[in-house]
């Protein structure tokens, strides 16, 4: 199995010739594309993706554009239940809902813990907690004897232990390191604390699942006082991972992990 990073959340994991996607976007989210460098969201894939994944429906995780492109008009969507509130409360969710209704895609909602057959690859949903109240799920892939957990940019919460005692050990971990504090008009007064994990927390999330590398995603953005990342991410992971002995593979925008390649390289 082989995962390339696609900027951002998103990864795409190969098997057997065949691969799904998850968070895949191009220019969905405006912060997204005025904050990150050039060249930090990857454009294309490799081959036609079987499906893709979503974690939750925020415009910087799902990408209708981005989605199509990759499964084509009419390929399958997996994606956690609908937002259920009033317009006022639906403000980060309703533009992707109307995209994806609007879309000939095959979107198939998920709940927690439901698992499904794609090709290679077993797939199952998995809780999470979403920093804004929105509904989420985390991602769990499994082909070739190999599990990957993609992590959205789910809060620390207690659902770990259940996690990894069901669907671990969990080979590689792709989990949020920004601990973003956000301050949006519609949300007031705003939150001092992370609506997403810290770098710290990752570490301690990826210990529980027992995870032989965590894979850091969703950092990179900082546009304070709306979205202000912890300062220097990557940096305080190493060190955080560094006392928990936990790998630590950051990949660059594009580039890709044979994960069983890396796993034995663990234990030479």
């Amino acid at each position: 199995m082989h995962i390339r990073r696609l900027g951002w959340a998103g990864i795409e994991v190969l098997a057997q010739g065949q691969s799904v996607v998850v968070d895949y976007v191009r220019k969905s989210a405006p912060l997204l594309t005025r904050a990150l460098p050039a060249g930090s969201l990857v454009p294309t894939l490799h081959t036609p993706a079987l499906a893709a994944l979503v974690t939750h429906l925020h415009a910087d995780h799902t990408d209708v554009g981005a989605i199509e492109s990759a499964v084509g008009a009419g390929g399958v969507v997996l994606r956690p239940a609908p937002f259920e509130g009033t317009p006022a409360e639906a403000v980060w969710t309703a533009q992707q809902e109307q995209a994806l209704d609007a879309s000939s895609l095959e979107v198939r909602i998920v709940s927690e813990w439901d698992r499904m057959q794609l090709g290679p690859y077993t797939i199952t949903a998995v809780p999470a907690v979403d920093g804004l109240g929105d509904p989420q799920v985390n991602w769990v892939i499994e082909a070739e004897g190999v599990r990957v957990f993609h992590g959205g940019d789910t809060m620390f919460h207690g659902y770990w232990w259940l996690i990894a005692g069901r669907l671990g050990p969990i080979d590689v971990a792709a989990l949020p390191i920004n601990g973003a504090v956000v301050d949006f008009p519609h949300q007031q007064p705003p939150s001092t604390l992370p609506a997403a994990m810290t770098p710290d927390q990752a570490v301690r999330a990826a210990t529980i699942l027992k995870a032989k590398m965590l894979l850091p995603i969703h950092f990179g953005v900082d546009e304070p006082p709306m979205y202000a990342e912890d300062g220097e991410p990557l940096v305080r992971l190493r060190v955080a991972a560094d006392l928990a002995a936990q790998r630590v593979v950051d990949l660059d925008p594009g580039r890709a992990l044979d994960v069983s390649a890396a796993a034995n390289s663990l234990m030479h």
